[in-house]
């Protein structure tokens, strides 16, 4: 049975951290063939190998006298862990820092079989081999010294932990924000479809039409399933695609008003000049929030290359193409 204090149970935990930071930043440096500094936190600590590594010292204390037990107390403390970790940054940040959901045998894409069974293996490696030699080091370490580390250490890190907590919601709400101005713009490409459609029925039957198409966004919006179908269609519909069908309409009802322009109504210029103004100001609102100009944001894209992200994918996907251009430049 392991019998430490609070302070070295913590710098274990600290410890731990580090060297799964150095694997991790290293395997992603070599696979990437560019120095990548790995994970959640701007320095070199990964708090989920942190805690798993204390997760496999603890689920293994029962069972030190068995190596099978070891290895299935490996495999499901550590998948309830890594299971509970992804669930609760993607709903808190809305990105998944790691996802296997192109691996057999994967549930959620939070976890998978492979990687349960590594965890098993790493655990008695980890209670057998790596952890006896650091525990000698840690207690051969006066206490007052490793005191002193310690809570240093805790300072540092937590600080570390608040800049980039706030740097990942910061990410979060620029998703969300980035996915508001596609929705809009969708709006705006239906107002401009009406448009279009009085067209090829007559600008007499324009306003008749135009009313029974607003009737039925306002009653729409009134609905939850109305909010997830506008959802479920932003995320169908790639932003390049969106603007090109946008402009497509508006070249498209300007010909048609030079060649009608008795027939063009004035209600009909005020909301095509209207839709005009916040199709510019919703596409360029998007450009700026994809800029990235914080660094803790960019910085966080580059640390994490495999982020996905289920919802604002094709969002997440433009900001670490244009992290990746302005690195290049």
């Amino acid at each position: 049975m392991y019998q430490y204090t609070v302070v070295q149970w913590l710098f274990f935990f600290y410890f731990y951290c580090f060297a799964g930071w150095c694997i991790e930043s290293s395997y992603v440096s070599i696979r990437t063939k560019k120095l990548t500094n790995r994970g959640f936190m701007r320095g070199p600590f990964l708090p989920l190998y942190g805690s798993g590594g204390i997760m496999m010292l603890v689920v293994s204390m029962p069972f030190q006298d068995s190596i099978i037990k070891t290895y299935l107390a490996g495999c499901v403390g550590a998948t309830i862990l890594e299971y509970i970790t992804g669930v609760a940054m993607e709903a808190l940040f809305k990105i998944r820092y790691w996802d296997y959901s192109n691996q057999k045998f994967n549930f959620q894409g939070h976890i998978c079989l492979k990687t349960t069974l590594s965890w098993g293996g790493l655990t008695i490696l980890m209670t057998e081999i790596v952890h006896v030699p650091v525990e000698n080091l840690v207690l051969s370490i006066p206490d007052r010294t490793l005191a002193i580390v310690t809570w240093i250490l805790t300072v540092v890190i937590a600080a570390d932990f608040a800049l980039s907590f706030k740097a990942a919601i910061d990410l979060r709400n620029i998703l969300i924000k980035m996915e508001q101005a596609k929705l809009e713009l969708i709006r705006i490409q239906k107002s401009l479809d009406v448009i279009f459609s009085s067209v090829n029925v007559g600008w007499e039957n324009y306003k008749e039409e135009w009313e029974n198409r607003k009737e039925e966004w306002e009653s729409r919006k009134e609905g939850v399933l109305a909010k997830k179908d506008a959802i479920t269609e932003g995320l169908s519909v790639r932003i390049e695609d969106l603007k090109s069908g946008i402009e497509g309409k508006l070249t498209s009802i300007k010909n048609a008003i030079q060649t009608k322009p008795t027939e063009y109504l004035e209600s009909v210029r005020e909301e095509l000049a209207e839709l005009k103004t916040k199709y510019a100001v919703n596409l360029e609102n998007r450009k700026q929030l994809s800029g990235l100009k914080d660094f803790f944001q960019r910085d966080m894209l580059r640390s994490n290359p495999g982020m996905t992200s289920v919802r604002f994918k094709e969002a997440l996907e433009e900001l670490k193409n244009n992290v990746s251009n302005k690195k290049q430049k």
